[in-house]
């Protein structure tokens, strides 16, 4: 006995069925992940090149307030030498070295750069009545050493005067060794409040 058409047709219609997947989702998923993929790839990269800049620059900071230094004198019994003698440490209050140090007493500087040099001294003994001075009487600042970059800096003038004091800007390179001159026999006073000499930093 033969099978009519829609015998046939009932038995096809009891066969699986595949489902249709729903292309459009899966697409729409799959560009967000690759989305969300590039934004973890950027944020990952500029922090790294963040802290590479970071790095570069560092070497090239400056320290914040510069080369200093803050001198009392150092002096003790009569004056051979024009030159006054220059002390610094803890131990002394007030006076401190970052970054100069002191050559037999006078100040030596180790970075090149624009300085502003300050000092005042003050005569031992000294009454600004009826005083009589050496003709001339001076103290003087200069750079002694090396000898290629000799050159005075500061001439102050004591007149009838017991104290001189002044300041100014001025370059000096590496290795430059200042230098403080006060006109023999004239004695300077070792109170650190009426003479001192100091030095500091102030652009490359």
């Amino acid at each position: 006995m033969q099978r009519g058409p829609r015998a046939a047709m009932a038995e096809e219609s009891t066969g699986c069925v595949l489902p249709r997947l729903p292309w459009a989702s899966v697409l729409r998923a799959a560009l967000l992940l690759a989305l969300a993929g590039v934004a973890i790839h950027c944020l990952v990269c500029s922090q790294r090149l963040a802290r590479q800049q970071q790095q570069h620059r560092q070497p090239q900071l400056e320290p914040p307030a510069g080369d200093i230094a803050e001198l009392q004198l150092n002096h003790s019994g009569p004056r051979q030498d024009p030159r006054l003698h220059w002390q610094a440490g803890p131990a002394l209050g007030r006076s401190f070295l970052h970054g100069p140090d002191l050559d037999k007493g006078q100040l030596r500087v180790h970075r090149d750069g624009i300085y502003r040099l300050h000092i005042q001294a003050t005569l031992a003994n000294c009454s600004s009545m009826g005083t009589t001075w050496p003709h001339g009487a001076t103290l003087a600042i200069g750079i002694c050493s090396p000898a290629t970059h000799s050159i005075s800096l500061l001439r102050l003038h004591f007149h009838q005067g017991c104290t001189v004091t002044s300041q100014r800007l001025t370059p000096l390179a590496r290795g430059d060794v200042l230098c403080t001159n006060l006109t023999l026999p004239l004695m300077p006073s070792q109170n650190a409040d009426e003479t001192f000499f100091g030095i500091q930093w102030v652009h490359p």
